[in-house]
């Protein structure tokens, strides 16, 4: 954890159709996990989740207990992993990053375990919404501002500053 955002972003989650999707785009097999992520999940809506929201892994009081926190932003060594040329650009454009997770209450994941949302915060702060904020709709800022201590700390710092605001 301690070069992926630590405790903000213990997990990074990515839906299977984006790979998908991706796999076609790029005429090449995605394997799982090939973005990094920890978990890869099938039919649920990742870029819409709301900063905030709690999930729960397997069966409730099991599994682990997870908390959206922010988006991923993608890095260079991620575009050198994958090798493609205009990599950051491309994958950038199409605003469906994935989510990061804070870990609330640790556990097992297995293959095949349920993802139940047992908590949705009180603001419409998607996933979706940071990064577009963050990657060239800065009109977006205020807006993610309005998920307040549930964002990333480094996040809403930065979001802070960028609309000219302060911390305090």
């Amino acid at each position: 954890m301690r070069y992926h955002g630590g405790e903000e972003q213990a997990v990074y989650a990515y839906a299977r159709e984006e790979l998908d999707r991706w796999e076609r785009e790029l005429g090449r097999t995605l394997p799982n996990g090939v973005f990094g992520e920890n978990l890869t999940m099938r039919d649920a809506a990742v870029d819409d989740a709301l900063v905030g929201e709690r999930w729960q892994i397997g069966a409730p009081g099991t599994g682990p207990l997870l908390e959206v926190s922010t988006t991923r932003f993608p890095c260079r060594t991620f575009a050198g992993w994958l090798g493609e040329q205009g990599w950051l650009k491309r994958f950038t454009a199409r605003h469906r990053a994935g989510a990061y997770l804070r870990v609330r209450t640790p556990g097992e994941v297995r293959a095949g375990d349920t993802v139940t949302v047992v908590h949705r915060p009180d603001h419409d702060v998607s996933v979706s919404h940071v990064f577009r904020a963050l990657t060239g709709e800065p009109e977006l800022l205020p807006h993610i501002l309005t998920a307040g201590e549930l964002l990333d700390p480094l996040v809403r710092e930065r979001a802070l500053r960028r609309t000219g605001r302060s911390l305090a």
